[in-house]
């Protein structure tokens, strides 16, 4: 392939007319450009450079950005423009330095003749612009980031596309004839759920704040953006709710940093049940760890809980859920559940979950998402998973492809590997179940996970919030509640003596006085929670703790009768 080059000039008439009449490319060729001040920055993509940048200095809303560059290569088409295009607007929004213009209509090109040899070129034009002063840091910084990873400007699969236009279309014609019922995207870990959640929320933000101009990019997105949907969906009120707090307050972020989104309130729960305000659209992600009325984390949320109740329903109804506040405060509700991300008795039954799945289908306002995103092991490795932790084990895999997967005999060892994991990659960490006191929580000169026959103590997350990118996480464990919802590029799982095997019968039992979480084995009101029924939870954290990584899941595991099963198909 051809080399490529960067034009740079100010974006003011005289300039741009000199610089049309340097080459006929400038005038006529496919090309990417970006246009920046010190704060905010716009990429787009065009066959007449030329005219495009003519366009900015007669519009209002990028004529003031100083500074533009156009990137151009004699071999590129339309098709590679594109994807250049939505790969720097990721990259740039991912990094958070500037502030990124564009409306989101942007779904790259998919795939193209020649694609992975043009994808290595954009990476040596990011080092060209990062060389220029546009990035600060490296392309491998950036995707490890939050930013990055929860950007409403990803690129979409079919799937999610799809997805994505389905759910537009039904709120339109529920806002204009009246609501047609809650809205369901199921999917299972790494299907994207969050990033459809996020991409949909700044989609609804443009389209409501879309001016008639004219747009850019071509793709099938683009068809949304008309007169009429956007008067429909102008002044929107829309929420996004998140019940576990480390990943509310990422997302949080993301939005502080996403033009159009600075307004869009991500809450709690009890955020939702206690405010004046009620709105068009309420986004529930990870919907399955809504509560049902149990006992809360603290004295004061139990407190919270009856007075909500109180406040909308006009007495304490013990059966009422943090669902019904979502549904009281919101004329329309879209809902990302995993029925088996459910870690906690207090989260949503198995049976309002399975309610609202089927009734949604029954509408036709379920999305069932199944394109594994995550893991490089391939769309089956969830699955395998479940099934390995589950009544009907499959058939021992033992290729998972460019997939790590490692047992070990030794936490030293898997911590070791972790370590060099993390200096290669980053983002590598060990995780585990809840089969340990939290000893240094009140006292942090004490260990907490020990393990027989090792001169190893590790200590409990130090912070629940954003743990995976504090600066002790290395050195310590997370728990389900630090990372459930995130990703991490290794992960190295401890499968504590809260899941044993019986040895005489095969099967796998929950030991209950090596369990920790103490509302995680709490009694709803008029409940008895067996054995069993906490089994299904334990196993369920298992599950979402073995698929966290996206390039490998390193597995220890303390009880030796599980060890040896599960070493059969882990190795």
């Amino acid at each position: 392939m051809t080399s490529f080059r960067i034009e740079s000039l100010r974006l003011e008439r005289g300039e741009v007319g000199s610089w049309s009449r340097l080459h006929e490319q400038h005038r006529d060729w496919p090309v990417v450009y970006t246009l920046n001040d010190d704060a905010e920055l716009y990429v787009g993509e065009s066959v007449d450079a030329t005219s495009r940048l003519r366009q900015h200095l007669d519009g209002v809303k990028k004529a003031h950005l100083g500074e533009a560059r156009v990137i151009i290569d004699d071999s590129f088409n339309k098709s590679a423009c594109l994807d250049l295009e939505s790969y720097l607007i990721g990259l740039f929004a991912g990094e958070g330095r500037y502030k990124v213009l564009n409306i989101q209509t942007s779904g790259g090109s998919g795939n193209y003749y020649q694609r992975e040899n043009y994808r290595e070129r954009f990476r040596e034009i990011f080092e060209k612009l990062r060389a220029e002063g546009l990035f600060a840091t490296t392309i491998e910084q950036i995707e490890n980031s939050d930013l990055y990873k929860l950007s409403p400007f990803k690129t979409l699969t079919d799937e999610q596309g799809d997805a994505v236009i389905a759910i537009v279309q039904s709120l339109l014609e529920d806002l204009r004839q009246g609501p047609g019922g809650t809205l369901v995207i199921e999917g299972g870990p790494g299907t994207g759920k969050t990033v459809v959640a996020v991409f949909l929320t700044k989609l609804l933000a443009d389209l409501g704040a879309w001016d008639g101009e004219q747009l850019e990019n071509e793709s099938v997105l683009a068809g949304l953006f008309t007169t009429e949907n956007s008067a429909t969906l102008r002044g929107l009120r829309v929420g996004v709710v998140v019940p576990q707090q480390s990943l509310r307050s990422s997302i949080q972020a993301v939005f502080a940093r996403t033009p159009g989104l600075g307004g869009v309130r991500v809450m709690s729960p009890f955020d939702v049940g206690k405010s004046d305000q009620t709105w068009d659209l309420l986004i529930v992600d990870e919907a399955h760890r809504l509560n049902q009325r149990s006992n809360q984390t603290s004295a004061q949320k139990n407190r919270e809980f009856k007075e909500i109740n109180e406040k909308l329903f006009g007495f304490d109804d013990p059966s009422k859920n943090q669902w019904d506040w979502v549904r009281e405060m919101s004329h329309q509700q879209l809902l990302l559940i995993d029925i088996l991300q459910r870690v906690r008795p207090a989260d949503l039954s198995p049976v309002v979950l399975a309610d609202l799945v089927s009734g949604a289908e029954a509408r036709g306002r379920l999305h069932v998402l199944t394109s594994q995103l995550r893991m490089r092991a391939g769309e089956d490795y969830v699955e395998y998973v479940r099934r390995v932790l589950g009544p009907e084990p499959p058939q021992r895999r033992l290729d998972f492809g460019e997939y790590d997967v490692r047992f070990f005999d030794s936490v030293a060892e898997m911590q070791a590997a972790i370590v060099e994991r993390d200096f290669e990659t980053g983002l590598a960490r060990l995780i585990a179940g809840y089969a340990w006191p939290w000893n240094s929580k009140k006292d942090k000169s004490r260990v907490d996970i020990t393990v027989e026959d090792e001169g190893l103590g590790l200590r409990w997350n130090s912070k629940v919030v954003d743990w995976v990118d504090s600066p002790n996480s290395l050195a310590e464990v997370g728990s389900i509640h630090t990372i459930q919802g995130y990703d991490l590029n290794y992960a190295g799982v401890i499968i504590g003596r809260d899941l044993r095997l019986d040895p005489a019968t095969g099967s796998l039992v929950f030991d209950r006085k090596h369990y920790f979480d103490t509302k995680g084995k709490q009694n709803n009101p008029g409940q008895k929670l067996t054995d069993d029924d906490l089994l299904a939870y334990v196993v369920n954290i298992y599950r979402v703790l073995l698929t966290r990584g996206i390039r490998g899941t390193y597995l220890y595991v303390v009880d030796r009768p599980l060890r040896e099963y599960l070493r059969n198909y882990f190795v």
